[in-house]
């Protein structure tokens, strides 16, 4: 098997189920209608209810939802072998993944952009509402933690990377400014908004910039604070916009020359049941491939930034397919072109860092045997820059076979882009975790006034989440911290998937194989997500604070099953209770 004929089977798959199954959740389930004006327009406000050009929603949703995990996942699970992880996300974005991300998103256009953890209030208890939204925040917390601590390990590797990562804010400030308040033509404030980010990297190369760990965690928590607090034209929309040429270039870029490359797969496509993955110890590929391979297959986080900021901006409801559906398909194929690359280029990486590998006991030309990579793996990677450090260093090696590019310079650029995911990951989610703080005290709303407005102020509910994970990543156990956020956002996407079922019954029009379909996904993905939460509460060595955090996950799941069940025997009593979202 070679990377050409991998890479064009997963962009076969992905077109049919887009043009199948997509298209036939669109007609058939959600009814979608353009002209039912979107929350977008109804609401209004030039703050988070903005009208978006699709281009420039599809690029903020895609790389919000991106963000490093679809890169950090697949590369871990490299440990596992190729096709191990390979199944897991084509399985995953077909059956559960894309589905999942575009119902999310329209469900909350059809309740006015509130969020999915809202939604839930209403298709099940009130008190499950507020079971979601702890479930949510603590997920993003530690999805926030573990993304500053990789790239602030990254920013320690590459300063150059680091700098051009800082311009590229200044120039997306900027661009805001030309598209949305000078309001130019949008075609050439896109070619100025290109210019600036050619600037930036320019920039970047003359000025590295280099601050210690800790020093990029604090510069994190104002960055997050501030794209989360600022008007989403500011810095949140133009950003995103921006990266999306970044983000769809490199991903063109890296499908073109993994096909031009043809290159075999030099790692193996199945190691061993359970190699040394979480904390070290052995990793069993069911029930645990969930906690690892996140974003990249399914995501809960997903369901969050869709109904957080992607409905809001949604202009007419036909978009939501291409941006939600399409947007978790794009994803996909991202990890599966990290996972090709590595496992085409991986093993070259680490005999070229053989010198590195030996200091800590591994034999780089003995990772090419299946057994030893499954024990190894994980130590190995840690002396090529971690999973982001041998995804990198592939795709530089990928670069210099398919295009005749130096390696260096395929380095740097994938460097640049999965700063630029994970960016635009962290402070998308950290303005999610605002609104959901802010949806908490909607009781206290009408008559809280003064107390409720100091509470909800968007700076502090901004501040409070960027306080949180920048203290859990200041400890750099983001070994332990992907695994337990890995756990809590699939548990989310389990939630989320039967919140929607429970709304698309309401709706009366679905065929009920469809209903059937979703509710028998989201139970199988409950299911195995629980035992994996299990395994990681027994067999991880872990600090007490993530224990504790595992405890909460699956209690709060037990409640919200039993809530589901009880709503599902008395579907008959939503739709009268909520007539106002039955017509499709």
């Amino acid at each position: 098997m070679n990377t050409s004929t991998l890479l064009i089977i997963g962009i076969v798959i992905y077109l049919v189920c887009y043009l199948w199954y997509g298209k036939s959740l669109e007609r058939k389930v959600v009814g979608a209608d353009n002209s039912r004006p979107t929350p977008a327009h109804s609401k209004f406000d030039d703050v988070d209810f903005v009208p978006s050009h699709p281009a420039v929603l599809f690029g903020h949703h895609f790389a919000s939802i991106a963000g490093g995990a679809p890169i950090l996942g697949p590369a871990l699970a490299m440990a596992w072998g190729w096709w191990a992880g390979l199944l897991w996300i084509w399985f995953g974005n077909i059956l559960i993944g894309a589905v999942h991300d575009y119902l999310a998103i329209m469900a909350s256009v059809r309740h006015e952009g509130k969020s999915i953890q809202w939604i839930a209030g209403k298709m099940m208890r009130p008190r499950t509402s507020y079971l979601f939204q702890v479930f949510a925040y603590l997920t993003l917390v530690l999805a926030l933690a573990a993304f500053a601590t990789s790239l602030a390990y990254l920013f320690i590797a590459r300063p150059d990377v680091a700098s051009m990562s800082m311009w590229f804010i200044v120039a997306a400030v900027i661009t805001g400014l030309l598209l949305y308040k000078l309001r130019i033509n949008f075609v050439l404030g896109s070619l100025l908004g290109i210019l600036l980010t050619l600037g930036a990297i320019w920039l970047g190369f003359l000025t590295p910039l280099s601050i210690g760990y800790k020093g990029w965690l604090l510069v994190f928590f104002f960055y997050m604070m501030a794209a989360s607090a600022l008007p989403v034209w500011i810095l949140l929309q133009p950003r995103d916009y921006l990266n999306s040429y970044i983000l769809v270039f490199g991903l063109v870029l890296g499908v073109v020359a993994l096909i031009f490359a043809g290159a075999k797969m030099e790692l193996a496509g199945f190691s061993s049941w359970s190699p040394n993955i979480v904390g070290g110890v052995p990793s069993p590929y069911w029930p645990v491939v969930p906690l690892i391979i996140a974003c990249g297959s399914l995501s809960g986080i997903h369901g969050l930034i869709g109904s957080g900021t992607t409905s809001k901006q949604l202009d007419k409801e036909t978009q939501g397919l291409i941006v939600g559906y399409g947007g978790m398909l794009t994803e996909g194929l991202l990890s599966s072109v990290v996972t090709v690359t590595i496992a085409a280029f991986g093993l070259l990486v680490f005999k070229e860092a053989s010198g590195k590998l030996s200091e800590i006991g591994v034999v780089a030309e003995s990772l090419k045997e299946p057994l030893y990579l499954g024990k190894n793996y994980v130590k190995a990677i840690g002396a090529v820059g971690g999973p982001l450090g041998i995804f990198t260093e592939s795709y530089g090696r990928l670069f210099e076979q398919a295009f005749g590019i130096s390696a260096q310079a395929g380095t740097i650029f994938s460097s640049l882009w999965v700063s630029a995911f994970t960016l635009t990951s962290m402070d998308t989610g950290n303005r999610v975790l605002r609104f959901a703080w802010e949806e908490v005290w909607d009781p206290l709303k009408s008559r809280g006034g003064r107390l409720y407005r100091a509470i909800t102020n968007r700076w502090l509910a901004s501040a409070i989440p960027s306080a949180l994970s920048v203290a859990l990543a200041w400890g750099k156990a983001y070994n332990v911290l992907w695994p337990a956020f890995g756990g809590a956002n699939q548990m989310l996407a389990a939630a989320t998937l039967l919140t929607v079922a429970l709304w698309v019954l309401q709706l009366g029009s679905a065929p009920k194989g469809h209903v059937k379909f979703i509710i028998a996904c989201a139970g199988a993905l409950w299911f195995t997500v629980f035992a994996g939460l299990w395994w990681f509460l027994f067999a991880v060595p872990s600090s007490l604070l993530v224990r504790g955090f595992v405890v909460l996950e699956i209690l709060l799941a037990l409640i919200f099953l039993y809530d589901f069940y009880r709503s599902l025997q008395n579907t008959s009593s939503l739709k009268a209770k909520y007539p106002e979202t039955i017509k499709p």
